[in-house]
C-alpha cells in the first residue's frame, strides 16, 4: 500500500517536472495601470515550440504586455518567469544578458545602426551573440543583395526584415514580436512569417505575436485577446 503511494506520488512528480522543463515563460497575476487601469490579473504560460498571438482594440495595451513579458517594463503588480526564475528579481547585469541572449525583441520601430551598414549591423549581432550569421537566412528574407547599403539606402520593408535578420541571428530562445509585419507587403509579410514561424518549430523556442491581423494571428497555435475581463483565450 505504501509503496503504492510512493509510485503514485513520483509519478506525478515526474509529470510535474516534464511539464515544467516544457515552459519556457510563465506570468502570473500581471496587472498595470498608467493614470487609468489597463488590464488585471493576467496569466499566462508559453511552452517551447509554441506561438502566441495577443489581439485586441487599439489601446488595450497589447504592447505593453509585450513589454512587460519581454522584461522592458516591470509590472506594477504580478511576478514574469523565465524557466523557473522570476526576471524582475535579476541584477540589472544579469536582466541585459538575458536580453541579449535569450530574448529576440522584434519592435515595430526597427533600432538598426545608421552610419553602418547592413551587413555591418549583422557582424555586431554576430559579435555580441558569438553566434554565426546565417547566409541562406539573408536569401531568404530577401536582403542578401543588399548586405553592403547603407541604412538610410533602405526601404522600411527592407530595415524591417534586416531587423528580423539581426534578431535571430542570435538564435533567441523567445522571440517577441510587435507588429512585426507592419512595414511588410502582403507577400513579404507572409514569407517573413513563414521564416519566424519554421525557426520556433526547428529550435523549439517560443513566439508571442502582437498583431492587429486577425489572419496572422490565426496562424498561432493559442489566440488571447485583452479587453474588460482581462486576457481572454479565443483560439
Amino acid at each position: 500500500m505504501n509503496n503504492q503511494n510512493l509510485d503514485s506520488s513520483t509519478t506525478t512528480q515526474n509529470s510535474q517536472n516534464i511539464q515544467s522543463q516544457e515552459v519556457l515563460l510563465r506570468a502570473t497575476g500581471i496587472s498595470h495601470n498608467y493614470d487609468y487601469p489597463l488590464f488585471s490579473n493576467i496569466d499566462l504560460t508559453l511552452e517551447k515550440g509554441e506561438t502566441i498571438a495577443i489581439i485586441g482594440s487599439s489601446g488595450c495595451g497589447k504592447s505593453t504586455l509585450l513589454n512587460i513579458l519581454c522584461s522592458l517594463l516591470k509590472p506594477n503588480y504580478g511576478e514574469v518567469f523565465y524557466e523557473n526564475t522570476e526576471i524582475y528579481t535579476l541584477s540589472h547585469k544579469k536582466l541585459l544578458e538575458l536580453r541579449r541572449d535569450i530574448f529576440g525583441i522584434i519592435f515595430q520601430a526597427h533600432y538598426l545602426f545608421r552610419g553602418f551598414t547592413a551587413r555591418e549591423n549583422l557582424q555586431i549581432a554576430e559579435f555580441l551573440s558569438n553566434k554565426t550569421i546565417n547566409e541562406e537566412l539573408m536569401k531568404i528574407l530577401k536582403i542578401d543583395h543588399i548586405l553592403y547599403q547603407g541604412i538610410g539606402e533602405l526601404s522600411g520593408g527592407q530595415q524591417q526584415r534586416l531587423s528580423i535578420a539581426r534578431i535571430l541571428t542570435k538564435r533567441p530562445k523567445i522571440i517577441f514580436a510587435d507588429e512585426p509585419t507592419g512595414n511588410l507587403d502582403k507577400n513579404t509579410a507572409k514569407e517573413v512569417m513563414e521564416v519566424l514561424f519554421k525557426y520556433v518549430a526547428y529550435e523549439k523556442a517560443g513566439m508571442i505575436l502582437v498583431t492587429h491581423e486577425d489572419d496572422l494571428a490565426n496562424l498561432c497555435d493559442k489566440v488571447y485577446q485583452i479587453n474588460e475581463l482581462g486576457l481572454e483565450r479565443v483560439k
